[in-house]
């Protein structure tokens, strides 16, 4: 008898549903990212075969969330719904007061409007592009205090989303506490490769904002896969379950705000969450001028009820187990296939290191914008650039020259299966046996905030 020497893992759920996908030849695609002007963020969702552009709305609901849409009460004022979704945050997260609105930048833009105003300093463990607009545009400069592993893209640091005490201390000293708002903390660390902030590291970190007096604000988008980290690698946690290690999370922090477009599982939605009543009065009172109503802030009653039971399934042990299996199966992949991949393998997606793919490219010529066309070519792929258009210009117009350069292959949830994942990597080898004949990209386009999105290149 043949001995078993491998048991394989499958999704926690079954497929009731599917959406037919439009095939493409290789010349329809050329002929659609030169339309798009090489940014994949213009091409048209029908022309792309696979879509790993975000796992932001992406995801595939549950069949109770399906279901929870038809007992939406969609009332103006005092719905139903909205006290569903506040139990549930208040439950599962532990934050007391609850602002809902469409997506997350909204509670961003609600947040900063609040709590910063001109000169003040906004430290924390890396932007994110919207995030840092927000901070901006009200006045606030954001400054980096993550440690430096996490721009060491080979570096195998299990926790690169952690705080460098040391880099904040600084800041501190340096501004003083009165200047600084709050300290920006994201759970699993979008632009650094998906990469967690440890317990410990959190603890430290609100030890010394205690001493200071400082807020801390918790982008908290991706709070449950950063919890699956800490249950796997950091000891004392691996027999706790994910949804009592994301209350810890959120016990340490004094407020958040969540797109729930990413691990609570919907495609639409968001929320700004405080513990202090004041910013929640404040915040209250904003979202009426800028969203809704605070007891619909921008969403439908439908859209409140799918987001409360979102949540707890993600924060379901097997779920995550899968949801990051999945992802690190494409990373292993890529990696039997020798292609440069930021380790160790994130939460949320697989990030190629564009510089070591084509080192023949500077930055200037646009690295990963380039890497992400040639993939759409390649497959009909969708990937997307997290280098320096999307880290945009200084106040005084120069380029942002962000160490990482990256082309982030994004897996939405419950949505693809182990055989999307193999066209996937074998697409990224095919482009990489290529990779030196690649040519550049020059950018003809540019909008005044957050370029990635709109902006246009063509071939060098």
């Amino acid at each position: 008898m043949k001995q078993l020497v491998k048991r394989s893992w499958a999704e926690p759920y079954k497929m009731k549903m599917v959406e037919l996908l439009k095939m493409t030849t290789k010349q329809q695609r050329i002929k659609a990212i030169k339309e798009a002007g090489f940014n994949t963020f213009l091409l048209k969702s029908e022309d792309v075969y696979i879509d790993l552009l975000t796992d932001s709305g992406t995801n595939s609901m549950s069949d109770r969330q399906w279901g929870a849409f038809m007992t939406g009460d969609e009332a103006y004022a005092g719905s139903k719904s909205y006290y569903k979704l506040e139990e549930a945050i208040q439950k599962y997260y532990g934050y007391k007061y609850i602002i809902p609105t469409h997506q997350g930048r909204a509670a961003e833009n609600i947040l900063s409007k609040i709590l910063i105003k001109k000169g003040d300093v906004i430290p924390g463990n890396m932007y994110f592009t919207t995030t840092r607009l927000h901070q901006e545009l009200a006045g606030g400069t954001f400054t980096d205090i993550i440690i430096d592993d996490a721009h060491e893209p080979l570096n195998e640091h299990p926790f690169k989303g952690n705080v460098d005490l040391n880099k904040l201390d600084k800041v501190v000293k340096k501004y003083g506490a009165k200047k600084i708002p709050y300290i920006s903390i994201a759970t699993n660390v979008n632009l650094a490769g998906g990469q967690p902030i440890s317990m410990a590291n959190l603890k430290e970190l609100r030890a010394y904002t205690k001493k200071h007096k400082i807020r801390i604000i918790h982008d908290m988008t991706r709070v449950a896969e950063n919890a699956y980290f800490i249950q796997q690698r950091e000891k004392g946690y691996n027999k706790k379950s994910i949804k009592e290690i994301v209350l810890e999370i959120c016990s340490l922090t004094d407020g958040a705000t969540m797109s729930a477009k990413k691990d609570a599982l919907v495609n639409i939605g968001g929320f700004m969450a405080t513990n202090e009543w004041d910013v929640f009065e404040e915040a209250r009172n904003l979202v009426v001028v800028y969203e809704g109503l605070h007891t619909y802030g921008g969403l439908a009653g439908r859209d409140m009820e799918a987001i409360a039971i979102g949540i707890a399934e993600s924060l379901d042990d097997n779920h995550q187990h899968a949801r990051v299996g999945q992802v690190e199966y494409l990373g292993h992949k890529m990696m039997e296939y020798g292609i440069p991949i930021v380790k160790p393998i994130g939460g949320h997606g697989i990030f190629v290191d564009a510089k070591a793919f084509l080192p023949h490219l500077t930055q200037d010529q646009f690295p990963a914008q380039t890497l992400a066309a040639e993939m759409y070519i390649d497959s009909g792929v969708r990937t997307m650039e997290r280098g320096i258009v999307s880290a945009g210009r200084k106040s005084n117009g120069e380029n942002y020259y962000p160490k990482l350069e990256l082309v982030r292959f994004t897996i939405p949830r419950r949505v693809y299966t182990q055989a999307h994942m193999d066209v996937i990597a074998e697409s990224a080898a095919a482009v990489y046996a290529r990779r030196n004949s690649i040519k550049g990209l020059k950018m003809i386009y540019e909008p005044k905030y957050l370029r990635f999105f709109q902006a246009k290149f063509e071939k060098l």
